[in-house]
């Protein structure tokens, strides 16, 4: 990824809280036929020591981890954050000298690591399990694994393989006007702040948390 210095996010803990906030990352492995990407929620694990490991699962019918174990090089796994499309217009500095151009504020998170296969009923059961109350917490009446018959979910479990990655290395991007002066920096966050879109507003609140931010 081609990382600036002044877009480089280096806070672990932020790096992290973005992917609990978009946790849909695209895996991004090697396999005979080339790259292949895969679409997959994941959880990541601190606790493990280092930088942690990433966990998901997979459709026994995706040979994605058939690819893994056979060809053991690392894998990407990319995160994307709010994003959002900055007009010239919500610059002061245009009103001044016109030498603007459109750009594109994104969040990303880059994290390479090994990847090991699980196939356990155990381990599968806990990490599905540790999804689905993350993922429902939030609703009024949240479904539970124990509210499905078991055999069901055991006859469902059987159709996924899990993957872990032992982390290696994090890189995070946050492209958010940190290249313009103070007073163009104002400018985006008031324009996307009153935008009707989310998206906008959302890479608003994330520049208002940048500005707040102390240096690593």
């Amino acid at each position: 990824m081609y990382l600036p210095a002044h877009f480089e996010e280096k806070h672990l803990a932020l790096l992290h809280d973005a992917v609990a906030r978009s946790p849909l990352g695209a895996l991004v492995t090697l396999s005979d036929a080339g790259l292949e990407a895969n679409h997959l929620p994941f959880e990541w694990d601190r606790s493990q020591g280092g930088l942690g490991v990433l966990r998901c699962h997979v459709a026994r019918a995706n040979a994605v981890w058939q690819h893994v174990a056979a060809m053991p090089v690392e894998a990407l796994v990319v995160f994307q954050g709010p994003s959002a499309y900055v007009s010239p217009s919500l610059y002061p500095s245009k009103q001044e000298t016109h030498q603007v151009v459109p750009t594109y504020n994104y969040q990303a998170v880059h994290v390479h690591g090994r990847v090991a296969v699980h196939d356990d009923a155990r381990w599968l059961r806990g990490l599905v399990g540790r999804l689905t109350r993350r993922f429902e917490s939030g609703r009024e009446a949240p479904w539970a694994m124990a509210d499905a018959p078991r055999d069901y979910i055991d006859g469902m479990l059987a159709r996924i393989v899990g993957l872990e990655i032992a982390i290696t290395r994090v890189e995070g991007k946050w492209k958010m006007s940190q290249n313009r002066t103070p007073a163009d920096q104002q400018g985006v966050v008031a324009g996307l702040g009153a935008s009707g879109s989310a998206a906008d507003r959302a890479v608003a609140e994330v520049m208002r948390g940048l500005a707040a931010t102390p240096p690593a």
